[in-house]
């Protein structure tokens, strides 16, 4: 569960989030290996996404560790900072800027946090928008884009950074059912490239064919962690039976 350093890409330690006197995640301990493809999935409120929002601390635990390549970014430090440009993150609802083309777009953070000039900047971005199949929209702005666009170009300015993990916090869920299988086909050819990868969805055909590992959970708590083919086969818990049949049935 460990690189050539010793340390796991990312480790939870005795993690608890509340919110008010709601308890989001309760006592989380997880740890993700290196290149490792983690699915997690559970119903509306399980703490998925606060989950996956503390470990870029998008999201602040209220007690416990969090630790990306064996720095713990859980209280504010230079250590902290410079293990967090390991981290880059894909959301539910683009979080484009309007204002800037998709290519401005991808190249405001290399610029502004990776010290890259403009045009070694641009370079990057559109090998990345080709690699993500909208390399010809590089002119346009978000709103002349379709949402599976807008969605690939996020994944595009995620990857300008080069991160060595990438999170994705429900991808597809704001898009309509024809766009959702050109979003998951980029994700299914980035998993093959050696990143670490952390999502959150709902597609079941994908985890069934990206991840190595899925994660259950439920109330704040990780129910079950398997191989694929076991949490397909045979799931441990009811609560994720019902789960999968709720899902699957759609």
């Amino acid at each position: 569960m460990t690189d050539a350093s010793g340390h796991a890409a990312v480790s939870l330690r005795q993690v608890d989030k509340y919110y008010g006197a709601y308890h989001a995640l309760r006592s989380i301990d997880l740890e993700i290996a290196p290149r490792e493809r983690i699915v997690i999935c559970g119903p509306s409120g399980s703490g998925k996404s606060t989950l996956i929002r503390c470990m870029n601390m998008l999201e602040v635990p209220d007690s416990g560790a969090v630790l990306i390549e064996g720095a713990k970014i859980t209280g504010a430090s230079r250590e902290a900072a410079a293990a967090l440009r390991a981290v880059g993150m894909v959301f539910q609802q683009f979080n484009l800027f309007p204002h800037m083309t998709v290519l401005e777009n991808c190249t405001l953070a290399p610029v502004l946090l990776g010290g890259l000039s403009l045009r070694e900047a641009e370079a990057r971005a559109i090998s990345y928008l080709d690699k993500v199949r909208i390399g010809d929209q590089a002119g346009k702005y978000p709103g002349q884009l379709s949402g599976g666009q807008q969605q690939r170009a996020a994944i595009a300015r995620a990857l300008t950074m080069e991160p060595r993990i990438l999170l994705f916090d429900e991808p597809t869920s704001a898009l309509d059912p024809e766009m959702i299988k050109e979003v998951l086909d980029v994700m299914t050819a980035l998993a093959g490239e050696g990143r670490t990868m952390v999502c959150v969805t709902h597609e079941m055909g994908f985890a069934r064919e990206a991840a190595d590992r899925i994660l259950f959970m439920d109330q704040g708590q990780i129910i079950e962690a398997a191989s694929p083919a076991d949490f397909f086969a045979a799931p441990k818990s009811e609560r994720a039976r019902t789960f999968l049949d709720q899902i699957l049935s759609h």
